[in-house]
């Protein structure tokens, strides 16, 4: 007796869009030979005659798209052009991966089964696979070159015989399977830092091994900890290196400072943050007989102390800044030597490199000197201690502080003059609780004692890298470290222009570079005060250039200087500790350095430096949406912060929190992203959406483990 056929098994006829990915899958996957129509649909898994005709118009198709090439009567093989190129692998959540080659601009799609398991960043070798008339070029990896990241922060999950590292699927679509035996002790729930050991062709999931176990996930000091490892930054100082900075001697012999000018008896003090204890800078001041001021600029010796090559050295150039989060410093240098050693501490000898100015009344530079000093601070001030004496109320060194803002006052004009220009945006700050919850939003701006200390700090950078830099026309300069900063981008400054004048305000985009930037400054004078102050600010700094280190020097055009450079800071950034050593160099008669050697260190500096501004800036994105957990539901006025594809940003007015609105939740229309116009737009009803619209919204999510807060539009 014959059985029915079960209704759960009829078979489905594949469609035509089936075969035909299934063959282009095919082709692409066997290059080299050549295959007849039957041998395809044996591949393919092509039963029935109708499926088997399919194929054969779905082949003469692919002939006329030049997709393939018939080598011999009914034989088809694969048309790839064979082209091979290196470029740099972008990975995305959604399965669309893209291939960007080094010298192009253009992006290739790579589907995830062509991907080799390449991880975003990585830099990647492909094959150009044949292409369809009428479609975007698609290729395949054919060699992974270089690993961009191999290290992985995430949550574990550990079961009986193994164990998962759970990942944001923006970073890594697949979680990461850890054997027993490579959990390092890690628990259910722990932050952890895993290392991708292999990756199997067929397998779904990467295998990796646990490195280091941070904390339980949701503790702050888990999560700052993480932020710094997710950004491949250090979270902890090396005990060997801590172990040499204890064995420096203290002792300041009296050899060293018959070796410098002696400033012991000039009144001298630091103003620097309320919470700072690495005091790198000093000013001293001193009327001379002719009646001009002799200001010196004083910075901490940190080369006399760190010697080239040495451990601490090399721990400090591969840091290359100190890295300032929400609640913590970590530091470039051993804390001995940042907050002890060379740290500028009242009413202690301190060694010193410095800049001391002659100045007229007036602000102009009579004369200056570059060398070593020896100092002892008076006092240590705060900028708010500084501040109140600004404003008229009484305290230490009140007519030394007077007459150092009146000079800063008016080297500050002239800069501005000269085409400078004035960002002075506010920062947002947390006052935290012992555990580190934030319990409060502070804003931080940019007062007279902070700007006296930045004119003065300026005015030595610019002198140092004057002084290495000018030489005489048929001389060629020595090689140095600059801080560069090259003219905007004029699309963006269109941009601008166009953006800013639906608030009624207006810029030159083009012309002569002092005549951008006044124009610019005369924008940002416009802007302050008003709702759209910061967002103006933003696009305008958008439009910037980087500044960036480099052996080149093309001059600092944010600062309408011609030379500059970092001379002031040597105890949090490491390309002051360069300048220091190619002064010394240099003032010592010395050749010039590598010029290779020496551009490399620049871009390791601008690349840790961009690193830290963005584990710097996710710091304080988990601490507003820390802040703003508990305040699911309510209501707040803010502003559209930006536009993409995906969704609305908006900024709370009150505390500058930023949150996005998904485009999903915006359900009267189809709206569509104008990424010129800095908007989207309802498809039916035309309706906008603005960068800068005031905007009602409600706090509806706060995912603290992806730092994102959702927000919903409250319809006014």
């Amino acid at each position: 007796m014959s059985k029915k056929k079960s209704p759960h098994k009829v078979d489905r006829r594949k469609s035509k869009s089936d075969i035909i990915n299934m063959t282009i899958n095919f082709f692409n996957k066997n290059t080299k030979e050549g295959y007849n129509y039957k041998q395809i649909a044996a591949e393919i898994g092509l039963k029935n005659n109708v499926e088997k005709q399919l194929l054969n118009a779905i082949l003469q198709d692919l002939l006329e798209d030049n997709f393939v090439t018939e080598i011999s009567n009914g034989k088809y093989k694969s048309n790839t052009r064979g082209m091979i190129l290196e470029g740099k692998f972008e990975r995305r959540s959604n399965g669309k991966n893209f291939f960007i080659p080094d010298e192009d601009e253009l992006k290739i799609f790579v589907a995830e089964r062509n991907s080799a398991h390449a991880m975003d960043g990585d830099r990647v070798r492909i094959q150009i696979l044949a292409r369809r008339k009428g479609r975007d070029p698609e290729g395949e990896v054919v060699e992974i070159l270089e690993r961009k990241q191999t290290r992985f922060v995430g949550i574990l999950e550990v079961q009986k015989q193994f164990a998962f590292l759970l990942m944001d699927s923006k970073i890594l679509a697949n979680d990461i399977f850890i054997p027993k035996d490579k959990l390092k002790g890690g628990k259910s729930g722990d932050k952890a830092i895993v290392e991708i050991i292999e990756w199997p062709d067929r397998a779904k999931n990467p295998i990796g091994k646990v490195i280091d176990i941070l904390g339980v996930a949701g503790e702050n000091n888990s999560e700052m900890n993480a932020i710094l490892a997710e950004y491949g930054l250090p979270y902890k100082y090396p005990q060997k290196v801590e172990d040499a900075a204890n064995k420096i001697p203290e002792e300041i012999t009296p050899d060293e400072i018959a070796r410098r000018e002696d400033f012991r008896n000039t009144i001298t003090f630091t103003i620097d943050p309320r919470d700072a204890k690495d005091f790198d800078d000093a000013l001293s001041i001193k009327q001379l007989k002719n009646g001009n001021w002799e200001v010196g600029v004083h910075i901490a010796d940190v080369t006399h102390y760190v010697q080239e090559g040495d451990i601490i050295d090399k721990e400090g150039e591969n840091r290359a800044t100190s890295i300032y989060l929400v609640d913590r410093t970590i530091p470039m240098l051993p804390e001995r030597l940042s907050n002890g050693l060379c740290s500028l501490r009242p009413h202690e000898d301190k060694l010193c490199y410095a800049v001391v100015f002659e100045l007229d009344e007036n602000a102009n530079i009579k004369k200056h000197r570059i060398g070593r000093t020896v100092i002892h601070s008076d006092r240590r001030f705060t900028y708010e201690e500084a501040q109140e004496i600004i404003e008229g109320s009484e305290g230490d060194f009140k007519d030394e502080i007077l007459k150092l803002n009146e000079l800063a006052i008016k080297l500050r004009n002239k800069r501005f003059e000269n085409g400078a220009i004035a960002f002075d945006r506010h920062e947002v700050r947390f006052e935290i609780d012992e555990k580190g919850k934030p319990i409060s939003v502070y804003f931080k701006y940019a007062k007279e004692s902070n700007k006296m200390i930045e004119e003065f700090m300026l005015l030595a950078n610019k002198t140092v890298a004057e002084f290495v830099g000018k030489t005489p026309k048929n001389k060629k300069a020595k090689t140095f470290v600059y801080r560069i900063h090259d003219l905007p981008n004029q699309d963006k400054m269109e941009n601008l222009s166009e953006f800013i004048r639906r608030f009624g305000y207006k810029i030159k985009p083009d012309g002569s570079k002092t005549a951008v930037s006044k124009s610019i400054n005369h924008l940002l004078d416009e802007v302050s005060g008003t709702p759209e102050e910061n967002l103006i600010s933003t696009i305008a700094i958008r439009a910037m250039a980087k500044a960036v280190y480099s052996t080149d020097n093309i001059g600092h055009y944010g600062l309408a200087f011609d030379y500059y450079t970092h001379f002031t800071s040597p105890i949090r950034r490491y390309p002051d500790m360069m300048v220091h050593r190619l002064l010394t160099r240099y003032l010592d008669g010395g050749r010039s350095v590598s010029k290779p050697l020496y551009e490399e260190k620049c871009k390791h500096s601008s690349d840790m430096e961009q690193l830290a501004a963005s584990a710097e800036r996710a710091s304080i994105k988990y601490k507003q949406v820390e802040f703003m957990s508990d305040k699911l539901g309510e209501v707040y006025d803010a502003v559209i912060s930006g536009i993409t594809e995906w969704g609305l940003y908006a900024e709370i007015n009150e505390n500058k929190c930023e949150g996005m609105i998904p485009i999903r939740d915006l359900d009267d229309d189809f709206y569509e992203f104008d990424e010129k116009n800095y908007c989207l737009r309802g498809r039916r009803n035309k309706k906008e959406y603005l960068l800068g619209d005031p905007i009602k919204i409600k706090v509806a999510r706060a995912n603290l483990e992806r730092k994102q807060l959702d927000f919903q539009l409250v319809q006014s």
